[in-house]
């Protein structure tokens, strides 16, 4: 993938469905989190009869599995063949995509999950947009620094003011993030790019390359480290 300045929302993400074409207005994907409030209610009123207004503005297509123990907090929306585990809080301003998974005591916040995200284990995602990837176990997405200054977003091309003080992680479709491994704030994963357990991630890790718990990074071959890395 050749990585510009530009685009970064389409370079993550396929930009299929309703959240697709939602996103795909936006440059890059944190944009699209200051109007998800207003999109979720908009767009909740135009769903069919397949899904049901669980309470205001929480909608739940019939196929998703919803686990009683799970807190859907307004605005929500489920899509098709989605599972919500036990003890999943959704906090409000949540999209869930087909065929998504958020796992036992995993907590949402103002997020997108793209069709095929898994989160299904002790996650935490604030403020985040995550693809067609998969979170290991009790991995968490962090949203605030610790001094509570503005977020900026560290880019190959530069770094990018973003004015918000609360903003988590853009994962790419194929990344894969190993168990208990935190993604600081404002951290970009490019498709297909993977981070060892335990690991603590800054800044963006490239298409197919592997952040490792020291920090750090080596390119994968055929979707393992390459020898001379390991």
């Amino acid at each position: 993938m050749e990585l510009s300045g530009r685009g970064l929302t389409q370079q993550l993400y396929t930009l299929s469905g309703a959240a697709g074409e939602y996103l795909s207005r936006f440059c890059d994907p944190w944009e699209a989190l200051e109007e998800l409030p207003a999109w979720l209610i908009a767009y909740g009123q135009t769903l069919s009869e397949e899904y049901k207004e669980v309470s205001e503005h929480v909608w739940v297509h019939q196929s998703a599995a919803i686990a009683p123990s799970s807190a859907l907090v307004p605005p929500c929306i489920i899509e098709r063949g989605a599972e919500i585990r036990n003890a999943a809080f959704l906090r409000g301003c949540v999209y869930v995509g087909e065929g998504c998974v958020v796992g036992n005591s995993t907590e949402l916040k103002t997020a997108i999950l793209l069709a095929g995200a898994k989160l299904p284990h002790f996650n935490y995602a604030g403020d985040s947009v995550i693809g067609n990837a998969h979170l290991g176990a009790g991995v968490i997405l962090s949203n605030v620094r610790a001094d509570r200054m503005p977020i900026s977003v560290r880019l190959p091309w530069g770094s990018v003011p973003t004015g918000r003080r609360k903003l988590g992680a853009m994962v790419g479709d194929g990344a894969e993030v190993g168990c208990n491994a935190v993604i600081n704030p404002g951290s970009v994963l490019f498709p297909f790019s993977r981070v060892e357990p335990l690991a603590s991630v800054r800044g963006y890790l490239s298409e197919a390359h592997l952040y490792k718990r020291g920090g750090n990074i080596v390119p994968l071959k055929n979707g393992i480290t390459s020898p001379q890395s390991t």
